[in-house]
């Protein structure tokens, strides 16, 4: 198949394709999982660039596209993960870590000393 339309040409307002482009690098593609889809040249981030483009130049917000994206491809996509059910130990876990080895550290110290 061809790719789609916008996936490889730009928005003729400049405002609207910086706009488009703002989101593109912040959701990661889905095959490379390192680039996000504004570098990827890959066929799924050609597709996912084409309904940024067009959802913006349709009048979406940038929020209401990556909400879109979101709900199609999962919370995976955006470097910039919301709170959430299936998010929440991301961003919890790496405190309680600390907080452990703080403690744990501070134990042996104490040992230490005695």
């Amino acid at each position: 198949m061809p790719p789609a339309p916008y996936a490889y040409n730009q928005l003729d307002d400049p405002e609207l394709e910086e706009t488009a482009r703002e989101l593109m690098h912040t959701l990661r593609c889905l095959q490379c999982q390192s680039q996000s889809i504004a570098d990827s040249d890959a066929p799924v981030a050609g597709d996912m660039r084409h309904q940024v483009r067009t959802r913006i130049a349709a009048g979406e917000s940038p929020d209401e596209v990556r909400a879109y994206l979101i709900s199609r491809y999962g919370d995976y996509i955006s470097y910039e993960p919301e709170i959430s059910a299936t998010t929440w130990p991301l961003f919890v876990l790496p405190g309680l870590l600390l907080l452990i080895a703080i403690a744990v550290l501070l134990r042996r110290v104490g040992r230490a000393r005695e």
